[in-house]
């Protein structure tokens, strides 16, 4: 190599360098002016309201400890299901003469209609002053799912204790809160004559932890077969989060735009049953546990960024602390690095992907005999860029090793099953 040609090359390289280093001083300059004028999503900016006349939303002392009683008490009544054949209907029964009780102005006033719907679930009609406005509709449920004390509560799941300025109690937030305070809300603006321009619905469910095929159905049935078109539908959302996220400056109230869809997937291995004084080298559960093992050791796709779970983030970007503000602020840079620090906490982790979890195992009979079939029920969270069909073809492709036995992930054979066990989604 001569002189000359060893020049071009270092001066090649020279350029090169100067050129990477002026890129990324570019991109240095780029990031840092995004991070500080960087706000929330203009599309998220507050609407202009129909009605601009606000309603002060002062109450006295003594009204504040009638409106915690009767929070306390809607906790109380363990209106729990069961199952969608179990649920406890003496309790439905006295949560609904409760309603009664504590709101009269809404069950008497003449712009709200009240039906029973599905046996137990509520169904309020709220008449608008302007007919020609497509109502909305607000949603709650009254049910809860099972709880016991053994389960790790501090205090009984339904006896409404206040600690340390928190109510413990199954259905606090999930989901007699929402009950309790949209009728509270009602009962208070009839009691000051609000007359609401554009009219909406009131649906209260009771049995919207077994899917709602009695209550949420029969609503939909009552509403379509009367012609009833929604602007549109509020449902249960998210928490104030306070603390949760990392270097988030102050608490956030968190709107759901979306929900994740689930599925639950059957596994099994059918094998010759045996004893076990004559066990072949590969039982029915230990097949079964590799499987799940490799299901457990292969994660859905990363898909962060993908849902709404970006924007999130970069409309609370300005109130994150610095680096983060940064990282959150350029997500169209971070968006793999920061998924990558998500998925390493449980709680994050449902937001960059569909998450896997084995939730039942279920094999044999006796403790000297080898059982001839091993079965588990893994539940999926769907992520919201995530189909049924390509989340359980991405399941499909992992196969698993050869074995004298047969494991099969079973689809669906009727739509009942595909609601009941095979591959539920909402």
């Amino acid at each position: 190599m001569t002189r000359h040609t060893k020049w071009r090359i270092t001066r090649l390289i020279n350029v090169l360098g100067l050129a990477l280093l002026l890129v990324l001083f570019l991109l240095f300059i780029v990031v840092m002016v995004r991070t500080f004028t960087f706000k929330e999503n203009p599309g998220l900016q507050f609407a202009q309201w129909e009605n601009a006349v606000s309603i002060s939303a002062d109450i006295s002392r003594e009204q504040r400890e009638t409106l915690l009683a009767n929070f306390k008490a809607a906790i109380r009544i363990p209106t729990v299901s069961f199952s969608e054949t179990h649920q406890n209907t003496s309790a439905l029964r006295e949560f609904d003469q409760l309603l009664r009780r504590v709101f009269p102005t809404v069950f008497s006033s003449s712009l709200v209609k009240h039906e029973v719907v599905g046996g137990y679930s509520h169904l309020f009609t709220v008449l608008g002053s302007d007919p020609k406005l497509v109502p909305y509709m607000l949603l709650a449920h009254i049910d809860v799912v099972p709880a016991n004390e053994a389960d790790g509560w501090e205090a009984p799941p339904f006896s409404a204790k206040e600690l340390n300025g928190f109510i413990y109690g199954r259905g606090t937030i999930d989901n007699k809160q929402s009950v309790m305070g949209i009728l509270q809300a009602l009962e208070n603006l009839l009691e000051r004559g609000y007359i609401p321009q554009r009219g909406f619905y009131i649906g209260l469910g009771h049995d919207e932890e077994v899917h709602g095929f009695h209550g949420a159905v029969s609503i939909v049935k009552v509403l379509k077969s009367r012609g009833v078109k929604l602007q549109y539908v509020l449902d249960e959302g998210l928490a104030v989060m306070d603390g949760i996220i990392s270097g988030l400056d102050g608490p956030a109230a968190l709107i759901g735009v979306s929900e994740k869809g689930q599925a639950t997937v059957k596994l099994s291995v059918v094998m010759k049953p045996g004893h076990s004084s004559m066990p072949p080298k590969e039982s029915s559960i230990g097949i079964l546990a590799a499987a799940i093992m490799k299901l457990e050791e292969s994660p859905m796709p990363r898909l962060f960024g993908y849902g709404p779970e970006r924007s999130t983030f970069e409309h609370l970007a300005h109130k994150f602390n610095l680096p983060l503000r940064i990282i959150m602020s350029n997500l169209w840079l971070f968006n793999p690095l920061l998924s990558r620090v998500m998925e390493t906490r449980p709680e994050m982790n449902a937001f960059v992907r569909t998450t896997t979890a084995v939730t039942m195992f279920n094999a044999g009979v006796k403790v000297n005999i080898l059982p001839s079939h091993a079965e588990a029920f893994v539940n999926l969270r769907i992520h919201s860029a995530q189909t049924l069909q390509e989340m359980y073809s991405n399941k499909k492709r992992m196969k698993p090793r050869k074995h004298k036995g047969t494991t099969q992930a079973r689809e669906p054979d009727t739509d009942a099953e595909v609601r009941m066990l095979t591959m539920e989604q909402r």
